[in-house]
C-alpha cells in the first residue's frame, strides 16, 4: 500500500460508501467504490458475515487489481432471534413487503408489535475485511457492534437503513437524528473501522 493506489470498496450501497470516505478521507486514505470501476456486485449467499465481506473482496480486487475492502453488516432483533441479520437488506422483499428501506422499517415494526422496549433489544453488527490482493491468504478482519433497541414507531431524518427505528444506548435516540459525525464516531462500522486500522502492520498503513 505505499504506492498510494486506491483501495476498492466493495460496496454498490450509497449510504455505506458515503460513511466509509468521510471515515478514511481524514485519514488520507483513498477509497473508491467497486461502481467506480463497473464492478457488478455478487449475490451474497454465505452463512455468515465473515464469508460474505471475505467474498466481496476477493470480487472486487480480482475486477480492479488492487487491495480492497468488504463490509458485511446487518440488525440483528433478539425477539427475532437475530433476524434480519444477514438479510437485513432485503428482509421485506423476502416477505414480499417491498423493497426499499422504509419497507424493512414497517415490517419489522409490525413485527414487534405490541412489544415493550426491554423486549426489542437489538444490534447493529459490522465485519470488515481488508484483502492486499485477490489472492491474499491472511484477511485482515474486524468487527464492531452497536447496541440498542427498537423503537414503536420510525424517526425522521439523516441516515439510512434502519437508522429510523433504531434507539442507540450511546445518546439514547434514533440513529437518524445523530449528526454524520456522531453517528462515524459511535457505530457499528466506525467501531470495525478503527479496529481494522488499529490491526494494520505498518507497512500496510496510509495514515
Amino acid at each position: 500500500m505505499s504506492d498510494n493506489r486506491p483501495i476498492v470498496f466493495a460496496s454498490s450501497n450509497a449510504g455505506k460508501i458515503l460513511e466509509l470516505d468521510e471515515l478514511l478521507t481524514p485519514l488520507g486514505m483513498q477509497v473508491k467504490s467497486q461502481l467506480d470501476y463497473g464492478v457488478e456486485p455478487l449475490p451474497e449467499t454465505a452463512l455468515t458475515f465473515v464469508e460474505n465481506a471475505i467474498v466481496k473482496a476477493r470480487h472486487a480486487s480480482s475486477e480492479t487489481g488492487l487491495a480492497a475492502i468488504a463490509d458485511d453488516s446487518g440488525l440483528e432483533v433478539d425477539a427475532l432471534d437475530g433476524a434480519p441479520g444477514l438479510y437485513s437488506a432485503r428482509f421485506a422483499r423476502m416477505h414480499n413487503a417491498g423493497s426499499g428501506d422504509s419497507d424493512n422499517n414497517t415490517l419489522l415494526l409490525k413485527k414487534l408489535e405490541g412489544l415493550d422496549d426491554d423486549k426489542r433489544t437489538a444490534r447493529f453488527r459490522c465485519v470488515l475485511v481488508y484483502l492486499q490482493h485477490e489472492k491474499d491468504p491472511s484477511p485482515v478482519i474486524a468487527q464492531g457492534v452497536w447496541e440498542g433497541h427498537i423503537l414503536k414507531t420510525a424517526e425522521s431524518g439523516g441516515g439510512f437503513g434502519y437508522d429510523p427505528v433504531f434507539c442507540n444506548h450511546d445518546t439514547h435516540s434514533a440513529t437518524s437524528l445523530l449528526s454524520k459525525s456522531q453517528k462515524n464516531k459511535l457505530s457499528h462500522r466506525g467501531k470495525a473501522l478503527q479496529a481494522l486500522l488499529a490491526s494494520l502492520p505498518p507497512s500496510m498503513s496510509h495514515t
